[in-house]
């Protein structure tokens, strides 16, 4: 396992870690070794929005030997109606909800309280005003039963202003190859660099449809983080493609695929053992024709670079550097075996460039700002 730091937090969390909707009808036991195999494979976050009583019931009994391990992520504002998973803008039905988890899951805190799942001006509103949810989390963090804030949702519009808020610490959001092209959602994530906002990407295989053998793919809004879209594409996707595109992109903390077994989470987990050829995602990008020419996705397939440059390591950096220069950037920069002055500007990468980043330029761009 490898582990990054989720924004201003300064906490170290797993690359790889669980989102567990898909735990929710599973037997107990199933349940309970599923979280169990997670954490003895590192993984140390765990987002948990269901407010179910089974639910919670069940991951309590998991994470009790296990607490100070882990963080766990609870949503203020998940909420069950007739056994369905609801939502609520209401403070006080809210704290019971909440309280109900701190009950249910043998805690006394809950290392992030999400404002959970707004999308639109309206409800981010609702949720930030005077007197709202938004209130309700600082006093939980005052009184220690939160250690951060974060919000979820899945709109560029809405995520933006969370992340440009100053009230925010870390924000989840759908980052998926299906919504690469989005409008708008590079400036979102260099907005969440910037102000050092930790971003979970959840929905890296787009609620499971980039992982479909269907030739057309049908990506809602909801996973896509913006508009709905009708995808075409020539070859299956596998997870680890999925998952080397999500965790290439600007910003990201962490990613939470949704796994129901143990099996599932080995397939996530493998992206750790797998070699360049399997997580090179380019090939997807182009034929989905959602990308910005010019824009590296940080593929490398642009390698080898005969400096022995990691390219896309290298440009990640940079675009990440040019919204906030970080000494923790100049460190990850530093550390690399070969760095921008280290290009003899052949330009073989720019003749294998699927998406004509002019890398040569942006070379020179990275020599210039990390001195």
């Amino acid at each position: 396992m490898q582990y990054r730091k989720l924004g201003r937090t300064g906490l170290d969390v797993s690359a790889i870690s669980l989102g567990t909707e898909y735990l929710i009808d599973r037997p107990p036991d199933d349940v309970v070794r599923t979280v169990h195999h997670a954490i003895d494979q590192g993984v140390n976050y765990f987002d948990l929005f269901f407010a179910q009583p089974h639910f919670r019931d069940m991951m309590g009994r998991a994470f009790k030997p296990y607490r100070d391990r882990v963080m766990l992520a609870g949503h203020l504002g998940a909420t069950v109606h007739q056994g369905q998973s609801d939502k609520t803008r209401d403070p006080r039905l809210a704290e019971r909800f909440f309280d109900d988890f701190l009950m249910r899951y043998n805690t006394d805190y809950v290392d992030l309280i999400f404002l959970h799942n707004s999308d639109g001006q309206e409800d981010y509103d609702l949720l930030t005003s005077e007197g709202s949810l938004l209130d309700v989390a600082k006093r939980y963090v005052r009184e220690g039963k939160a250690r951060y804030i974060a919000f979820s949702g899945h709109t560029v519009e809405t995520a933006l202003q969370a992340a440009e808020s100053g009230e925010i610490d870390v924000i989840m959001f759908p980052v998926n190859m299906a919504g690469h092209g989005i409008e708008g959602k590079r400036s979102f994530l260099q907005a969440c660099v910037s102000n050092n906002v930790g971003l979970v990407a959840m929905k890296p295989f787009a609620g499971g449809g980039l992982l479909r053998d269907d030739q057309s793919i049908k990506a809602e809004g909801y996973v896509t983080g913006g508009d709905s879209r009708d995808l075409e594409r020539n070859r299956p996707i596998t997870p680890v493609e999925c998952l080397h595109y999500t965790l290439s992109q600007p910003g990201i903390s962490t990613v939470v695929p949704g796994c129901k077994d143990i099996h599932e989470l080995d397939m996530a987990l493998a992206y750790w053992s797998a070699s360049d050829e399997e997580k090179d995602f380019s090939a997807h990008i182009a034929q989905f024709q959602h990308y910005m020419e010019g824009q590296c996705v940080y593929c490398n397939h642009c390698l080898p670079c005969p400096s022995e440059i990691d390219i896309g390591q290298t440009l990640r950096l940079l675009d990440e550097a040019e919204s906030r220069l970080t000494p923790a950037l100049q460190d990850a920069y530093a550390a690399l075996a070969a760095n921008a002055d280290d290009c003899i500007q052949c330009g073989s990468c720019m003749e294998r460039c699927p998406f004509g980043v002019d890398v040569v330029g942006r070379m020179e761009t990275a020599a210039d700002l990390f001195v």
